[in-house]
């Protein structure tokens, strides 16, 4: 049987249509879902956990911002913002562009802050996204089960964060070409003024005034080394002169009084002991972080969130690739989420063992102010020990990461305890003194983080066995002389 075929205008429109019909379902096949994050680095580590489906791309901070030519606010007009596209960011848009044009599904990860969420709106913008849709994702930890639960979860950008992200920077702005022409007439040509620094500059002031004003003041106190019988001597230190709280304002009054003291017999009124629970710290926000990097590392703030930024975003841990080290580093709040206080729990008890983990989690209670939009600094994972990164870390990433591992395995732990002592010191008819000694009994979280929040490791002070009615010997007396000092800049 012969099949006769039409070559005329309809066969060559068929054949253009299944062509075509064969084309976009090729192009169906390959389209893939992109992902825009702020950082390159973050990127690289969040396409290795999301697959060969997606395809992340960074947008390098802000693409779009007031003008800086002018001013770019329309005060007239419910202060409505004119927003341009940064200078230097316009083949990164295109590409931005281009790839959403490719894809079947957006997504928008900046960082789950006020800034991030103003920069998922303005690519909502460039990248002609409905805000109202389900096209924001967030995560608090760059690991595979925080990404894969925020693509499942995906919502609608939050306008509320955007406003509170536009106020400020239109503040910024408002305050800086308003306030930075004035400084330049009446002060010195350059000069900026801001929305923080200028209320900065006030403090500074204000303070730098009371400094100034201030009138130091002498002031003498007066300690003893003692001892009972043949033991070691111990510091005491004088406290009441006729049942009133000791003042010596100069070395003549000082000088009289040690005179009086001479003669005087010293001896136990009495001893109280207790026992004393130091608990540990909250895990790290970010101001308690910049605080404890710079008194025990002898970071600066700016060096410190550099570098957890870098422990955020992703460090190459040989054959695992990328791996974010640390959960989000801007934030106000002291809250663990349960998963990662049990994994804790379960860590510490095979390492230490059951008596250094208490029987409930330790909860912290974050201050009222705070916004506790994320969760407190910690490791993404507990077994990543410092030890087992240290190969692959920088050395300041690497005390850094040891700081707040060690930081948060502690705020899981139980309390130090010490045993103390407390002795009430007869010296003569009309002074008293007072000695204080303490010792640890069960080290609790100091097994691993031992520094206060000074860095400095808390030492027993040990008093020999004493008992009301002891006689003890005045080694050498210790006065010292003292200046009140001005408040501190």
């Amino acid at each position: 049987m012969r099949i006769c075929v039409p070559k005329g205008s309809e066969y060559l429109a068929a054949k253009a249509q299944a062509k075509a019909e064969t084309k976009t379902k090729t192009k169906t096949k390959t389209k893939k879902t992109l992902v825009v994050v702020e950082s390159p680095a973050k990127a690289k580590t969040i396409e290795k956990y999301l697959g060969k489906k997606y395809m992340v791309r960074a947008s390098m901070g802000h693409l779009r911002d007031l003008p800086k030519s002018q001013f770019g606010i329309d005060v007239e007009n419910d202060f409505e913002p004119k927003y341009i596209n940064i200078r230097g960011k316009g083949d990164l848009i295109k590409a931005l562009k281009k790839d959403a044009k490719n894809a079947d599904k957006i997504y928008l990860a900046s960082d789950p802050d006020r800034e991030g969420e103003a920069i998922a709106w303005h690519l909502s913008y460039i990248l002609g996204i409905d805000p109202a849709e389900n096209c924001r994702i967030v995560f608090h930890e760059i690991t595979k089960p925080a990404i894969q639960e925020a693509v499942k979860s995906p919502r609608a950008i939050d306008m509320a964060r955007v406003d509170a992200q536009q106020a400020r920077r239109m503040l910024d702005r408002i305050v800086g070409y308003k306030l930075s022409p004035l400084l330049w007439r009446k002060v010195r040509k350059g000069l900026s003024a801001g929305r923080v620094q200028s209320v900065t500059v006030k403090l500074i002031c204000d303070r730098e005034k009371e400094i100034r004003a201030f009138v130091s003041e002498e002031y003498w106190t007066v300690g003893f080394k003692l001892r009972k019988g043949k033991s070691a001597m111990f510091e005491a230190e004088l406290t009441h002169v006729d049942g009133k709280k000791l003042e010596l304002r100069n070395e003549t009054e000082t000088k009289a009084l040690l005179r009086e003291l001479e003669q005087a017999e010293f001896s136990v009124r009495e001893v109280k002991q207790s026992q004393r629970r130091r608990k540990p710290s909250a895990p790290f926000t970010t101001s308690s972080l910049q605080q404890d990097a710079a008194h025990k590392l002898g970071f600066t703030s700016r060096k410190t969130m550099m570098l957890a930024q870098q422990l955020y975003e992703g460090i190459e841990l040989g054959k695992q690739g990328p791996v974010g080290l640390i959960t989000y580093m801007r934030t106000d709040s002291t809250r663990i989420s349960e998963l990662a206080q049990q994994e804790a729990r379960e860590f510490l008890i095979s390492h230490y063992g059951k008596e250094y983990v208490p029987s409930k989690p330790n909860l912290y209670a974050t201050g009222k102010k705070a916004q506790d939009a994320h969760e407190a600094i910690r490791p993404t994972g507990i077994d990543l020990t410092p030890e087992a990164v240290e190969p692959y870390l920088s050395k300041d990433q690497w005390k850094l990461y040891s700081l707040i591992w060690q930081r948060f395995a502690a705020s899981q732990m139980t309390a130090a305890v010490y045993d103390t002592i407390s002795v009430q010191i007869a010296a003569g008819e009309r002074c008293r003194a007072k000695a204080a000694g303490s010792k640890l009994t069960f080290p609790g979280f100091t097994r691993v983080y031992s520094g206060n929040e000074q860095g400095k490791k808390e030492k027993d002070v040990v008093l020999p066995d004493m008992a009301k009615g002891d006689v003890l010997t005045v080694a050498k007396p210790l006065p010292q002389q003292h200046f009140t000092e001005p408040p501190a800049l």
